[in-house]
């Protein structure tokens, strides 16, 4: 079958959109082939910094012929109806109609044929709408064009055919560019052009012309070369998928190249060399792991077992995070898009002076901001807001400090220590440091109050109190931090609501989404007992909206167990309980309850439940009452209903000393032996009894069911 080979060939594309515009290529273009029925067998899109390509395998030749009939008003419909048929089904008139007989009448039917087409046909037509449509985040004109792409736009390859024959160009034209089979190397040392026929074809013609198509080989030759050059110095590449990604879209030809900078700029703390290095220069650092860094003390190390994944978007800090272990080493990994024919000893010295020189900025900023202390730094807090409706920077430190001294009795940290720790917390955002590289706060905190002699478990708090800050960052566990970091994120949740500035669909300016799973993750991994209405309580007095607040975190906790695997309706089936916010007994409930559900037991009982609602529940409606109360023993006449009584008596009994320990499995188990009683009930009793008293004792017995489950969870909130 017939292979197509497509390229757009331009100027530089940022790096940072060509990933996503590769597969937007491959969607569109697929999508509208599928929708013309042309299917294929697979596809795969390219990028570098001058072109997006995408090669489809396998594709069909030519469309195949559809006949389809489309049913139409009936004969005696009005006028206007019949010329609407005649006009929507592509009739010349209604004598191209046939009549068709169904029970309701006769009915014009239109039989429409579309005969198939060219793949070459559809190509053609459908390549330029996708160019026109295409959904940069950013494009422009040029000249006197009207065409906008991200960059000015210089030649088209298409081309289509079958594995055992020349493939034909397919032609057309997109705001003067004509489509053809020549693309062009690299512009420096292979500017020249270069006729290409399909993707095998294609891939090894730019090989030889010193660019390398695929953006993941791009990204696997540089991560293996880079790990080969450290290797070769007794070294280890500080690895970062976000810098990797970014750098193998800034080349077509990666050369990988090793630099060196002064030991004399080692003493500032790793993450700084480290953002100063990849921000400037986009350039990876090393470590040596034989030796240890002055700052990698107990209280400065980053705990081990941090998850290792691609960052989260909302993870600014994790590309100066600590992995593994040893002191930086003062070289640094380069990646040119030349091969130089000094070995790359220009571009190395070039790029070591640009470090040297942003290297001594950063050395300048942490020599300076050590002449003030942390404390000292705190007036200025006043003269700053935070938000005109919340106050100022000042006040905010206030209200955390006062909140973090509140839940120290919960989070058992030292009262002292978790009130000092608040109140230096955000100290470091006017530091010159922080100015420069934003993504460092808390973590130069940190550094300046070890610096000053401040104790390690409160200048661990200053850099921690942020955390978690996405679902793959890690959770403090000290008290301190603990205590500070849950006061910063409740303050925060509370305030923005109490002022009305909630998330709204995709909106979320203030991080209030991450926040709450912040306070989730916190109390949870640590296993904290925090009732949240509580926790409100203390943060803001006359909190009116605590239960909307309590809403917003149902969501988060739902979808925060959701990507652990849990339902979110069990989520739903605790929170409806009354009084349910302490989040750890929550999480712990719930996991009882999905295990109970996957039991025999459980889903028979379920089921049980879901009958007794639906009889009670269509009878109250019907009844315009509500069937609640105790049922008269006296009026319990069939052995089944006795015996189901009674097992609702013992069941509750059991329920409830269960729930007083706080044993939620023991419950679980104890509302299970309801089972075999309920299916007995509905085996031998009529519920809908002529006799109304004896009805109505019946549906008042069933509604005990429905509160007796729900001294565990909301059965009707739960789905099958």
């Amino acid at each position: 079958m017939p292979d197509l080979l497509l390229e757009l060939y331009s100027e530089e594309i940022p790096a940072r959109m060509q990933r996503e515009a590769q597969e937007n290529l491959r969607k569109l273009v697929t999508d509208k082939l599928v929708d013309a029925g042309l299917t294929y067998e697979g596809a795969k899109a390219f990028s570098t910094p001058r072109r997006l390509a995408l090669a489809v395998h396998g594709l069909l030749a030519k469309s195949k012929d559809v006949r389809e009939e489309k049913k139409g008003p009936r004969v005696d419909a009005p006028e206007r109806a019949i010329e609407g048929f005649v006009k929507s089904a592509g009739l010349k008139s209604i004598n191209e109609a046939k009549v068709q007989q169904d029970k309701k009448g006769d009915f014009y039917i239109a039989v429409i044929e579309k005969k198939g087409r060219k793949a070459e046909d559809v190509i053609k037509e459908i390549v330029p709408e996708v160019v026109r449509g295409f959904p940069w985040p950013k494009s422009m004109r040029w000249g006197s064009g009207a065409l906008n792409w991200v960059r000015p736009l210089h030649s088209i390859v298409c081309t289509f055919g079958p594995e055992t024959e020349e493939p034909e160009v397919v032609r057309f034209a997109i705001d003067g560019v004509d489509s053809g089979d020549h693309t062009r190397g690299h512009p420096v040392m292979a500017p020249g052009r270069i006729k290409v026929k399909r993707l095998e074809d294609y891939l090894h013609s730019l090989d030889k012309a010193k660019v390398v198509a695929d953006r993941d080989r791009r990204k696997a030759m540089i991560l293996a070369d880079a790990k080969d050059l450290a290797l070769a110095q007794g070294l280890e590449l500080v690895e970062d998928e976000g810098l990797l990604e970014e750098v193998a879209g800034l080349v077509e030809w990666p050369v990988v190249l090793l630099g060196e900078f002064d030991k004399s700029y080692l003493d500032i703390p790793p993450e700084v060399i480290r953002a100063t290095i990849r921000a400037n220069q986009k350039c990876f650092v090393l470590r040596d792991p034989k030796s240890t860094s002055p700052f990698e003390t107990p209280a400065a190390r980053a705990p081990q077992g941090e998850v290792k994944k691609k960052p989260h978007p909302e993870e600014a800090r994790s590309a100066v995070s600590k992995d593994g272990t040893g002191a930086l080493a003062n070289k640094f990994i380069l990646v040119s898009n030349l091969e130089a024919k000094d070995g790359g000893a220009a571009i190395k010295a070039g790029n070591a002076r640009v470090i040297r020189a942003r290297l001594s900025d950063a050395k300048f900023f942490w020599d300076q901001d050590r002449k003030t202390k942390l404390e000292a730094r705190l007036p200025k807090f006043s003269g700053i807001t935070f938000h005109e409706k919340l106050g100022t920077q000042a006040e905010r430190i206030e209200r955390i400090a006062r909140l973090a001294k509140e839940l120290v009795p919960i989070v058992k940290a030292d009262p002292a220590k978790a009130e000092r720790a608040a109140r230096l917390a955000k100290l470091d955002l006017v530091t010159e440091m922080v100015g420069e590289f934003p993504e460092l706060q808390g973590l130069m905190g940190k550094y300046y109050a070890l610096a000053e002699g401040i104790e390690p478990e409160i200048a661990a708090a200053l850099e921690e109190h942020y955390k978690p800050q996405g679902p793959n960052d890690r959770v403090p566990t000290s008290p301190v931090s603990v205590a500070v970091a849950l006061a910063d994120k409740i303050d925060t949740l509370v305030g923005f609501w109490a002022i009305d500035e909630k998330p709204t669909g995709s909106k979320d300016p203030y991080a209030l989404r991450r926040a709450a799973l912040g306070v989730i993750r916190l109390v949870v991994d640590n296993k904290i007992r925090l009732p949240l209405l509580g926790a409100f309580a203390k943060a803001r007095k006359n909190f009116s909206e605590a239960n909307d607040l309590l809403a917003f975190f149902a969501d988060r906790l739902k979808v925060h167990l959701r990507d652990q695997g849990a339902r979110h309706d069990l989520v739903d089936a605790v929170f409806s309980l009354e009084g349910q916010d302490d989040l750890l007994m929550i999480v712990r409930r719930v996991e009882a309850l999905g295990k109970f559900l996957s039991t025999d037991n459980g889903r028979n009982l379920l089921a049980g439940y879901k009958r007794v609602a639906n009889i009670v529940g269509i009878e109250e409606k019907k009844d315009k009452k509500s069937y609640t109360g105790e049922p008269d023993a006296k009026l319990l006449q069939q052995p089944e209903e006795k015996t189901l009584a009674d097992a609702i008596q013992k069941v509750e009994g059991e329920v409830a000393a269960a729930l007083k320990k706080e044993d939620f499995e023991g419950a679980m188990a104890a509302i299970s032996k309801l089972r075999a009683p309920v299916d007995s009930f509905f085996d031998k009793v009529t519920v809908n009894a002529d006799d109304k008293a004896l009805r109505e004792n019946r549906l008042k017995l069933l509604n005990r069911i429905r509160a007796a489950t729900r001294t565990v969870a909301d059965f009707s909130k739960i789905g099958g």
